[in-house]
């Protein structure tokens, strides 16, 4: 049998209101403390913890709102700070947007009404509308994959890992690059890879490099790799993502393409699938589950008003497979 706090009040002989003062810890008489205390212990009663911080002054659950959840960035970065807020006895609930602006402005509203503890922003844009919202909700917000210096976040070294991939491939002698990249609307995978991988070409004077841009999924970098490798100019396509780094190898299998043999192909993420598949795409690793945990620490410092730094940078490493080869 399910019992609820009426169940609760009636067994213990007290309003139903004391018990719930007495579960969101509030004032509540010895003699009655111990009345609910033997009620709740005879029945084996669980507080729903979810409605029970719901009407406390100061809940234990964090929002987190996600612009996808079939990413593979998203699923891990969310199970890192899933793991670590449970260690803490905080919960997680999870507000995704479909990459649809409007919706994340009215989840960080919304997460607010109903009294998180703050909020957590898997962020890819961050717009005057963000601003203004986070700047109302008088919550902790935290970003994890964009910046902001009004806002605490924690971000990837995603320039640095651009410049590593930059040099990578001019170590393995290519010359004639093709870079497919995404919107620079997104500043850390639109504009920072990419600003470190030309930082990295600025030490010769013989590079040919062509930019291009596409989206996120894997059909959309399909079809934008077919007229890339169509013009046969380019011995190597360095991809801002990892999806869009399978996206090409599909396209070249599919125009009869050897893979790096024809055409090298690099990413960024360092998704597990990249090493499944062959051959393995060369790629710059980012740590999203450390990240997440990272993320949960920060934000539980934060509601417990203790000094956090406002830029986390998280570390990367290059992984280095059989998708380059040199030339």
């Amino acid at each position: 049998m399910i019992r609820t706090i009426a169940d609760i009040a009636k067994i213990a002989g007290v309003a139903k209101s004391t018990v719930s003062r007495y579960l969101n810890g509030g004032s509540v008489g010895e003699a009655t403390k111990k009345k609910i205390e033997k009620a709740i212990q005879d029945t084996g009663y669980t507080p729903n913890p979810f409605a029970q911080s719901l009407k406390a002054k100061k809940t234990n659950i964090i929002g987190t709102i996600v612009p996808r959840l079939d990413s593979y960035a998203s699923s891990q970065t969310l199970i890192g700070i899933d793991e670590q807020l449970k260690e803490w006895n905080y919960q997680m609930l999870i507000s995704n947007t479909s990459q649809d602006l409007d919706r994340e402005i009215e989840s960080i509203y919304s997460l607010a009404k109903q009294k998180m503890a703050g909020i957590i922003l898997l962020a890819t844009v961050i717009t005057d509308r963000h601003l203004k919202a986070i700047s109302e909700i008088n919550i902790p917000v935290l970003l994890i994959g964009q910046e902001h210096e009004e806002i605490h976040s924690v971000i990837h070294d995603d320039y640095h890992a651009g410049l590593a991939i930059g040099q990578y491939v001019l170590e393995k002698g290519h010359r004639k690059i093709a870079f497919l990249g995404v919107t620079e609307q997104d500043i850390a995978v639109g504009v920072k890879r990419k600003t470190g991988f030309q930082k990295a070409l600025e030490i010769r004077d013989d590079i040919d490099v062509s930019y291009y841009e596409t989206e996120f999924n894997i059909p959309a970098a399909q079809a934008a790799a077919m007229n890339i490798l169509d013009a046969r100019e380019h011995s190597i396509i360095v991809c801002a993502t990892d999806n869009i780094a399978i996206g090409v190898l599909k396209s070249a299998y599919k125009q009869g393409l050897s893979i790096p043999r024809d055409v090298s192909v690099t990413g960024f993420g360092g998704y597990d699938v990249t090493e499944a598949i062959h051959p393995g795409i060369t790629t710059a690793k980012f740590h999203y589950k450390e990240a997440g945990k990272k993320a949960a620490i920060n934000m539980v410092e934060l509601i417990q008003e203790r000094p956090v730094e406002k830029l986390t940078t998280m570390n990367f490493e290059i992984i280095k497979r059989e998708s380059v080869d040199t030339v």
